[in-house]
């Protein structure tokens, strides 16, 4: 764990219990400073309840997970959109 976080590739478990496809590829957009990429780039910390995900360009905080018996909170309001590629991206 490099400096208190791990990657983004962490949330992939919590998440998979929530969608239907690898979030770790999904594409988020930082509401703070605008910087796009994959979730698996995001800076997780697992030190709360829960973890917190933030963005590895200005360190605001894109999305939290909290995990508990019964139920799953998802806190997204850190992402502008999530984009999740339902083709084959033809993007050059």
């Amino acid at each position: 764990m490099a400096d208190g976080y791990l990657d983004g590739n962490v949330l992939a478990g919590p998440l998979s219990e929530l969608f239907a496809v690898d979030v770790t590829a999904v594409v988020s957009c930082c509401v703070s400073c605008g910087q796009t990429g994959p979730m698996a780039l995001l800076q997780v910390y697992t030190q709360a309840p829960g973890l917190v995900a933030r963005c590895p360009g200005c360190q605001e905080v894109v999305l939290r997970v909290v995990s508990g018996p019964t139920s799953t909170w998802l806190d997204l309001r850190g992402a502008v959109s999530l984009r999740f590629l339902t083709a084959p991206d033809q993007e050059g």
